[in-house]
């Protein structure tokens, strides 16, 4: 599937067949600049300000340095973090939005965030002696939220329609749990809030190096996705005549886009839109072809989730932002925005 993407690169580079080839070789190599830009300035900014030879200093210095410490301790696990969160995110939207065939569907929109918010409410507040399982018990809550819609959605088969409709009425009761968890154990709600407007603050080398561990073959399956993804954009009798199972491609995708989602919601908490905002903008500048916007889309969401998060922690001193609130201050514009040019969205696909 990898060798397909970057052989569809290099065709599109040598014979031009296709408008948007210059577009997504430039997207491409942007993306790329851009990765190291910000990886690069979310390390070198903070309350201490570093510059480039402090940076490497810290990097290649004593254990017990100043700069040691603000470097390998601080700044790059909050900075792998981010940008493995933002991966994530955007692949797991540009999933969803493949499988709704809608691009204005995101990862919540089956659940997977309120499923994964509702067992860290429980572990942080009614079991917080076992909150060294808040990662696992978050992606499982995901999971088996996105299972349940899947399971109350089907009905010889699993329209688009059910599993949006099945989602929300589970999202309500979901959310209904939550508030009645936090009104019994007020007294603790202070503890949970911070995972709930999304922050990656905090982060641990030990939870950087779980992330990868976790999220390189996630990604790489993801890959294996675009093929599904791209059928069923044919619709589904088109793509029952050609002989492909309708059903499994869809819930293959639901599996990803949901461990994709409970990867990310497990170490940021609640951050939303990057699976909304990221997909839509790729598919602006390179066009629709998911073997370009699912990578692309990618690099996308890495880029924006550590500048987003550089901004919050840097730009409101003396206090940190959370960078799931200052996403939906920016995302939820962007989503009104998307509304007005489309005009009479089709909800369903």
């Amino acid at each position: 599937m990898r060798d397909d993407i970057v052989e569809t690169f290099l065709s599109d580079i040598k014979e031009r067949k296709h408008p948007y080839a210059k577009r997504r070789v430039w997207t491409f190599v942007f993306l790329l600049i851009s990765i190291v830009f910000v990886c690069l300035y979310s390390v070198v900014t903070g309350s201490v300000k570093l510059q480039l030879h402090e940076v490497w200093e810290g990097l290649t210095g004593e254990k017990d340095s100043m700069f040691y410490t603000i470097v390998w301790d601080l700044r790059l696990p909050r900075t792998i973090v981010g940008l493995i969160v933002g991966m994530c995110l955007a692949i797991s939207g540009t999933i969803m939005q493949g499988v709704m065939k809608n691009p204005l569907a995101d990862p919540g929109i089956i659940g997977v965030s309120s499923g994964a918010a509702l067992m860290a409410v429980i572990i942080t507040i009614v079991l917080p002696q076992y909150i060294i399982l808040l990662p696992f018990a978050a992606f499982i809550g995901g999971f088996v939220t996105a299972m349940l819609i899947y399971a109350l959605a089907w009905q010889g088969g699993s329209s688009i329609a059910r599993i949006i409709l099945v989602g929300v009425a589970i999202n309500a009761i979901i959310g209904a749990t939550m508030s009645a968890i936090m009104l019994l154990y007020s007294d603790r709600v202070q503890a949970v809030l911070p995972w709930m407007a999304g922050v990656i603050s905090g982060a641990t080398m030990e939870q950087a190096k779980l992330l990868v561990f976790y999220s390189i073959p996630s990604l790489i399956l993801s890959l294996f996705a675009i093929r599904h993804i791209r059928i069923l954009h044919l619709g589904d009798e088109m793509a029952k005549l050609l002989g492909h199972h309708v059903e499994r491609s869809r819930f293959l995708l639901i599996v990803i886009s949901t461990f994709l989602t409970g990867i990310a919601v497990s170490v940021s908490g609640l951050i939303g839109f990057i699976g909304l905002v990221v997909p839509h903008m790729i598919r602006l500048i390179v066009g629709s072809d998911d073997r370009f916007v699912l990578p692309l889309s990618a690099l996308g969401g890495g880029v924006l989730l550590v500048f987003a998060d550089t901004i919050a922690r840097s730009w409101f001193d003396p206090i940190e932002l959370p960078v799931g609130l200052l996403l939906s201050f920016l995302g939820g514009p962007f989503f009104l925005y998307i509304l007005h040019k489309r005009g009479n969205v089709r909800a369903f696909g």
